[in-house]
């Protein structure tokens, strides 16, 4: 019985040339892209191709239309779960006729894809069978074309840290220092952070990576790895209609971080959408505190991971520092702690809970699980001891930063 010939069994001087080899044995163009859908190589083509196809080798990458339509189409997640060719049929709306499609890997790792427009030749199955071969082919070639960008990348986070670190602290001085490592720094961005309960593995980083270079609404342009911390420059992928759109995005995404990593993550959190790069630093520390306020705030903050999104939980650390410069302490909270160590009450936690229910008795009563004349009394004690005007706005708001700020300074 013959044994079937492999096409792509070959040495080839280029992945240009490994291109056209599968163009040369399925009969079909083809394309080459990375895992960030930027073109690496492409065949020769009939002149009369789908708008897709020559967007892509006009503009070097995939159009973001067209990549919004393959996520909404399942394109993507099929690709990234199947190690065989997946068909993908035409979606006119944005310009892309048939294809089929194949994932390129290196053991989990994801390097890349091939594209084959399939217009007038339907592939059997021995074609697919071909493609999966010509996949393997292109494995070495891509991690050439990896190690390469790797070193790039080396750069890459050398400026990264300069930005996160405010080193560079003029817009010139960033525009220069990106051109000299060819970067192109997009009109907008934002500092999000990763938190996970341990120091991050190879493995991890891979398994992130490849998540956010698929992201549908996020595209990651810088990354770092501080201890058990994954640092990101991430870019929106379209112009969203209104900053909820945005946090919306930003919330799918860490969604997504959680059902891959599970109890693995502890929390993720995002500074401010900037501009103006020598804003880095100032998005990467509001990003910090994020983090800090879920740690100290998980119930609170659950929902919470943007920036501007916190509220007054923002202002938490500058009034922690003030009252620290100071040696500032809330006599009324200390009367009440006071009471509580003495006489093993919990009238402290009593009002912390009265006041996150806004004054409502009743809602307090039940979070704490007492009855609800229980829950007069203490009140009527707290008034006492604490010298305390429950209806006085001004003096629970202030009882209620000092109690936050208290519980943050615990970290």
């Amino acid at each position: 019985m013959a044994v079937e010939q492999n096409p792509f069994e070959g040495s080839f001087d280029s992945i240009e040339a490994l291109a056209e080899a599968i163009n040369d044995v399925l009969g079909c163009p083809v394309t080459i892209e990375d895992v960030n859908h930027r073109l690496i190589a492409y065949s020769s083509h009939d002149p009369h191709m789908d708008t897709a196809r020559i967007a892509t080798i006009v503009g070097r990458r995939v159009p973001e239309k067209v990549i919004g339509g393959l996520w909404r189409d399942g394109v993507i997640q099929r690709l990234a779960e199947s190690d065989d060719p997946v068909r993908v049929p035409a979606i006119r709306e944005i310009g892309l006729n048939d294809r089929v499609a194949v994932a390129i890997r290196k053991n989990t790792e994801l390097l890349g894809y091939i594209w084959v427009v399939e217009d007038e030749n339907h592939l059997d199955e021995q074609q697919l069978q071909q493609l999966k071969k010509a996949a393997q082919a292109a494995r070495a070639k891509l991690i050439q074309h990896h190690q390469q960008r790797r070193k790039e990348e080396e750069g890459h986070k050398d400026f990264f840290w300069q930005l996160l670190m405010g080193h560079l602290q003029s817009e010139t001085a960033i525009e220069e220092k990106a051109a000299k490592l060819g970067v192109a720094l997009p009109s907008s961005f934002h500092i999000l952070i990763l938190q996970f309960a341990s120091e991050i593995s190879d493995k991890t980083v891979c398994q992130i990576r490849n998540l956010a270079a698929a992201a549908q609404h996020l595209k990651p342009v810088f990354h770092a790895i501080d201890r058990n911390q994954f640092i990101l420059l991430s870019t929106p992928r379209f112009r969203h209609s209104s900053m909820r759109d945005f946090t919306n995005a930003l919330a799918g995404f860490l969604r997504q971080m959680n059902d891959q990593f599970g109890s693995a993550l502890l929390h993720g959190g995002s500074g401010s959408l900037y501009e103006d790069y020598t804003k880095v630093e100032k998005s990467y520390q509001e990003a910090l505190t994020v983090l800090r306020i879920k740690t100290q705030f998980p119930g609170e903050t659950s929902r919470l991971h943007y920036y501007p999104d916190l509220g007054y939980y923002r202002f938490l650390p500058l009034i922690l520092e003030e009252k620290e410069k100071r040696g500032y302490r809330n006599i009324c909270l200390e009367k009440l702690r006071e009471y509580d160590r003495e006489h093993n009450g919990d009238l402290l936690r009593t009002l912390e809970v009265f006041l996150g229910c806004d004054s409502n008795s009743k809602l307090a009563a039940d979070a704490l699980h007492v009855h609800t004349n229980t829950m007069n009394y203490r009140l009527k004690r707290i008034s006492e001891i604490g010298d305390i005007d429950l209806t006085d706005m001004d003096q629970k708001v202030t009882l209620y930063l000092d109690l936050k700020t208290e519980r943050l300074g615990r970290s």
